[in-house]
């Protein structure tokens, strides 16, 4: 009995300090140059000195207005999509701990007891035709001791996948308080355009009341009459479509906050708006490879490694181990009495010689990891791109914004003297209704403008991984 136990210490041993068949991971070269691009529609994109990274900032620090900041606090509580992925990283960590479980052995105790009758025919004279069987064991059953790493490697993939889950979380959390944030903005802008618009409504039909009492008196022409009338309708048109635009914003908000949103807490117009903090890209592109999407990908692509490990070892020897010690009698009263005592010992060892489902599998795992790889860089060369992009906004957006609001100051100029000529007789209503409706067009552009410029930075500080942290609202979501 001694010699058992010693034996099956020796084998847990040798388990422990088993060796995997799993290749050796390396971080492949982000695809992707060093630095970011630079041109003229970069121009612009130094930082001042002392500027933070994304990655240093958290969300309550970089979006500085309190409303907008109660508002993503209670998406990060409510939503239904970050819930869905919180429950599925508990989903994928509880996963793990069952491949992890495989590792070690699974002891079980049992108890059965029988009593059967057997006919006289088949009972030798002398012998009780009713027999009795009680026994107790504690055992192992069918556990394999993982000499090549099958089981490590096929744990190791586990893990890498729990981890990318969370990481798919991150991810969740970071579009979430990103999309919240331009909700908040592209409402507060839509609110500003239909201010706009009900006040040059009001503005356009003080002048056709005016142009109408004209005509009536003969000092007007009907064609000033209708020209005035085209811009009323124009505004009276565009009330009601602002009107439903800033409506659909606001239940576009409820769904993301995952409850209605009080009113006080939604903004008036963009000048409202406390922008958001200023920051830096940095100065290498290396950033990329820690945004949570990145990260995923590369933690998936570490098991696809691991993955091939699992399909090395199928081409070896499978060892496993039955045992068990107990006690049998056939009296429930002996049952533990002296000399009742009994153990057995079972290895099998199972030694694959041929089967195409292994060479195949194995092919399998290698042509995995290729495509896992390739997804790998094409999440980095996408988020190359996406800061780009939102980098050459930047660059850019200050002198869009810039020459629109000169343009709504010439324009708004325009008017004023255009109308003081109408009114002096000098002009037709001709000048005036020109320059009303460029001077409308004009503000709406730059309204946009200023909606664009505000959502690029949001968009920055999301492509660059920022707003990833304060698990706690997280936690909070799965345990109601």
């Amino acid at each position: 009995m001694n010699r058992q136990w010693l034996f099956l210490w020796v084998v847990i041993i040798l388990f422990l300090g088993g060796c995997t068949m799993a290749p050796k991971y390396t971080r492949p070269q982000a695809p992707v140059p060093t630095n970011w691009p630079e041109g003229s529609a970069y121009q612009n994109n130094q930082p001042p000195e002392g500027t933070s990274t994304a990655a240093d900032i958290g969300w309550q620090e970089f979006f500085t207005d309190p409303k907008l900041q109660q508002i993503i606090e209670t998406a990060l509580n409510n939503n239904r999509d970050l819930r869905l992925a919180v429950l599925n990283v508990e989903r994928a960590k509880s996963l793990y701990g069952v491949q992890r479980a495989e590792l070690f052995p699974a002891v079980d105790a049992t108890g059965m007891g029988s009593k059967r009758r057997i006919a006289s025919d088949l009972t030798p004279p002398g012998e009780s035709r009713t027999t009795k069987q009680f026994n107790v064991n504690l055992g192992i059953t069918s556990w394999e001791i993982d000499f090549f790493g099958r089981i490590r490697s096929m744990e190791e993939r586990a893990l890498q996948e729990y981890l990318a889950t969370d990481q798919a979380r991150r991810s969740v959390q970071i579009a979430l308080v990103s999309e919240v944030a331009r909700v908040y903005l592209t409402l507060a802008a839509d609110r500003e355009n239909l201010n706009l618009t009900r006040s040059t409504l009001k503005a356009q039909q003080a002048d056709y009341n005016l142009i109408h009492r004209h005509y009536e008196v003969g000092l007007a022409t009907q064609l000033a009459l209708y020209q005035a009338q085209t811009r009323v309708d124009a505004a009276r048109r565009d009330v009601p479509r602002f009107t439903q635009r800033t409506a659909q914003d606001r239940n576009a908000l409820n769904l993301l906050a995952g409850s209605p949103v009080p009113d006080d807490l939604l903004p008036p117009d963009l000048e409202s708006v406390n922008p958001p903090k200023d920051m830096s890209p940095g100065l290498s592109s290396e950033a990329l490879l820690n945004r949570p999407d990145i990260v995923a990908a590369e933690h998936r692509l570490k098991g696809a490694y691991a993955f091939i490990g699992a399909a090395r070892s199928a081409f070896f020897p499978r060892i496993s181990l039955t045992t068990a010690v107990g006690t049998a009698s056939d009296e429930l009263s002996g049952l533990f009495g002296s000399g009742n005592g009994t153990w057995s010992f079972t290895p099998q060892v199972a030694m694959p010689i041929f089967d195409a489902r292994v060479w195949a599998a194995y092919k399998v795992s290698k042509a995995n990891r290729e495509i896992v790889l390739t997804q790998y860089e094409k999440a980095i060369q996408t988020a190359f791109r996406e800061v780009s992009d939102s980098l050459a906004t930047q660059g850019t957006i200050n002198q869009q914004v810039s020459a629109q609001q000169s343009l709504v100051n010439a324009v708004e100029k325009t008017y004023e003297l255009s109308n003081k000529r109408y009114t002096n007789g000098i002009d037709s209503y001709l000048g005036v209704l020109d320059a009303q409706r460029s001077l409308y067009a004009s503000q709406r552009v730059l309204i946009e403008l200023r909606l664009a410029k505000l959502t690029n930075q949001v968009t920055l500080y999301a492509v660059l991984g920022g707003g990833a942290e304060d698990l706690e609202a997280s936690e909070i979501a799965v345990k109601k």
